[in-house]
């Protein structure tokens, strides 16, 4: 039996519990700042509960007798997460950084755990994670990502370690998502004056002409659904892709106008509670 942790309960947190539980051998607490809210940190719990997974009072509870700890929060708290764990993890013990952050961050959070006798490892997931699931690409960074990989892999998930120095992995995600993130906020304005102006055909057409193996009114519906569901999300990504570039001496205003315009075009949503079935 494998003993994990999981260190935030949100989107990704849920969907990593349900599957790992769902190959067996694995046994999972969780914990969420969310957890202590005093209006629904009861409905929380209940929710973590009806999943098969033990809801702890802390993250240091949670991460007590776990051989692997995964953080998956978001990515202003990487640091004081990483901070908070060096405290409570004990030599021997695998903490899996899969957060979206900059290199700089998750070679600091590596200087943070290391001198716990923890084994940091930073993870760089690569696509959402809602569709794969636990299958989702994630590159491993660090000298223990072998380790990770070896522990997690048995169990459906998708780590291919591809450096033994900490900030690498989460270098290739965010230069790659510099490319990825901007062409969804160029399109999306594209899209909307395009709209605006009554013009989609003759653009889209224009466009089509340059780049024929592309279907743009196609793309232009996809990317834009895309940004109204994860903007918020990207937004905090592209973010740390700035800082990315600040820390390389180059100007980062582009980056932090694409994640601007990620945060505009999102749909904002409360982060409600789950809904929990009424015991019979």
């Amino acid at each position: 039996m494998l003993k994990l942790a999981i260190i935030g309960y949100g989107e990704v947190g849920h969907i990593f519990t349900r599957e790992l539980l769902q190959t067996g051998g694995v046994e999972i607490a969780v914990y969420d700042i969310l957890f202590d809210d005093p209006a629904n940190g009861a409905a929380w719990r209940d929710d973590a509960r009806q999943n098969g997974v033990r809801p702890a009072a802390s993250a240091a509870d949670a991460a007590s007798g776990a051989r692997l700890v995964i953080s998956a929060v978001t990515a202003d708290a990487v640091a004081g997460v990483a901070e908070q764990a060096a405290s409570y993890l004990k030599p021997g013990q695998v903490f899996f950084d899969i957060n979206s952050a900059s290199p700089v961050t998750k070679k600091n959070a590596f200087g943070k755990v290391e001198p716990s006798g923890a084994h940091y490892v930073e993870g760089a997931v690569m696509q959402p994670v809602p569709g794969p699931g636990i299958k989702v690409p994630i590159l491993g960074g660090g000298p223990y990502a072998q380790e990770a990989a070896d522990l997690l892999n048995p169990f459906g998930m998708n780590i291919t370690p591809v450096s033994k120095e900490p900030g690498r992995a989460s270098a290739m995600k965010l230069c790659r998502s510099i490319m990825i993130k901007g062409i969804e906020a160029l399109i999306v304005d594209c899209a909307a004056a395009a709209k605006a102006w009554d013009v989609e055909k003759e653009v889209y057409g224009s466009l089509g002409e340059t780049w024929p193996s592309i279907d743009f009114a196609d793309l232009a519906r996809y990317m834009g659904q895309r940004v109204e569901q994860h903007g918020i999300r990207r937004a905090a990504e592209m973010r740390e892709a700035a800082m990315m570039v600040d820390d390389i001496g180059r100007n980062s205003e582009l980056c932090r106008s694409v994640a601007n315009a990620q945060e505009r075009g999102a749909i904002r949503k409360a982060k409600a509670p789950p809904a929990v079935k009424a015991a019979e």
